[in-house]
């Protein structure tokens, strides 16, 4: 599902650049590639229109054509998509600092963020006692309610800048634990704050529980991160204080990280 802009179509939309991405949304939502005619059905355009964007599209390799006349994603999405995890996560040494608490624990670590005003899982490294989380890649959450990645990041937002954040993404029920009011979000986080980790227990995923606690906190949103760790839900509920320790040890290790290659790009 592709989430717009929650503030609505801008008035200076640039239709042609709108119709191209559109485009290529639905080409990559399909593994057996799509017909142009096919693309255009699926996109309400015309075919003369659908066959030039197409041509384009391929021409800078964002789609390929297939024998078969049929069209699939181009492998420059592949090099878009490395671009912009190395953006979010940051330098080399944040990504092995990350890699590092996976090795401590053998538990998934995501590293989170604001970009543009919403909640971002900036680096993800896999643990082999985690549940796998497809969702959980690099790129942005639209499950921040429901994560303790996001629910460690709003809570870092004031009353009123949080209630705009929910009313602009929404709250949407992932499972039948998840939070979907506003008020009883208010009262997680405020529990979270006491216990000095922020945690959700299958509001996420049915069985599998998260935990999160800051990294480094900036009047700047896009300077804000966050720790989490995923694992089985009564893993966590039986250990949630060693837990809570040794994030709090990978968050300070992080942070220097962060220090560190902030003052690398000032130098």
């Amino acid at each position: 599902m592709v989430v717009r802009h929650p503030h609505g179509e801008p008035s200076d939309l640039i239709r042609s650049v709108s119709r191209a991405l559109r485009v290529l949304e639905t080409v990559g939502q399909t593994a057996r590639g799509l017909t142009v005619k096919q693309i255009a059905r699926r996109c309400d355009l015309t075919t003369a229109t659908t066959y030039h964007l197409i041509r384009t599209l391929a021409y800078e390799g964002y789609v390929a054509r297939r024998e078969d006349g049929t069209y699939v994603v181009g492998l420059e999405i592949a090099d878009r998509f490395r671009e912009l995890v190395a953006a979010f996560r940051g330098p080399a040494s944040v990504g092995e600092a990350l890699r590092q608490a996976t090795i401590a624990s053998g538990f998934s670590h995501y590293l989170g963020t604001f970009v543009g005003g919403q909640v971002v899982v900036a680096g993800a490294s896999e643990g082999p006692h985690s549940p796998y989380l497809d969702d959980l890649v690099p790129g942005f959450d639209d499950g921040a309610h429901a994560t303790a990645l996001g629910k460690a990041l709003l809570a870092s937002l004031t009353h009123d800048q949080r209630l705009r954040y929910l009313k602009d993404w929404g709250m949407r029920p992932y499972t039948p634990a998840t939070l979907t009011e506003p008020e009883a979000l208010e009262a997680d986080l405020l529990a979270g704050e006491r216990r000095g980790m922020q945690v959700e227990v299958s509001q996420y995923r049915p069985g599998v529980a998260c935990a999160a606690v800051v990294v480094r906190g900036d009047r700047d949103p896009e300077r804000r991160y966050v720790l989490a760790t995923a694992m089985a839900a009564d893993r966590l509920m039986d250990t949630a204080h060693d837990v809570r320790g040794h994030l709090i040890n990978a968050a300070r290790a992080l942070a220097a990280a962060l220090d560190e290659a902030d003052g690398m790009a000032t130098a």
